[in-house]
């Protein structure tokens, strides 16, 4: 399913820009799988041009609807930073550390947990621009959300 996201007046005006800032992501996983959500979880870059787009154009209108909240809560991972982060295994860590530690070597980078921290759908890596992303992004929900409810 393709919805259109109209951008906020507020979001134009640069109110918020960006994602909640993932801190503990064995708790915001578990506690999001309980109420059958996927962790979606956007591995950024500070100054990415890109990650800028995908977020502004994408993640922040997702997080804003009903639809996609039912079925997603989202998360940002600074790939540059040395802000502390709990892992899924509940080690502490930095943003910076755990995006090497699992594979993430291009930005953005976008993907699905749940809560045990396993990966629900293949991570959608790099923006090649707009038309198709929407889709894409649908189709890893999709998966990450079915797998979800099986498990």
């Amino acid at each position: 399913m393709i919805l259109a996201w109209p951008v906020p007046a507020t979001l134009a005006a640069g109110a918020q820009s960006q994602l909640p800032v993932a801190r503990n992501l064995a708790h915001e996983a578990e506690s999001n799988a309980r109420e059958g959500r996927a962790l979606l979880v956007l591995f950024s870059q500070h100054g990415c041009t890109w990650c800028e787009r995908v977020r502004r154009e994408f993640l922040l209108p997702m997080s804003r609807n009903a639809h996609y909240r039912s079925r997603v809560a989202f998360v940002q991972v600074d790939v540059d930073s040395d802000r502390a982060l709990r892992d899924f295994g509940r080690r502490t860590t930095t943003h910076a550390a755990f995006a090497r530690v699992i594979g993430v070597r291009l930005y953005p980078t976008v993907m699905l947990f749940g809560p045990d921290g396993e990966r629900l759908a293949e991570p959608l890596v790099g923006f090649t621009g707009s038309d198709f992303y929407g889709a894409y992004l649908d189709r890893c929900i999709d998966e990450a959300v079915q797998k979800l409810h099986k498990g």
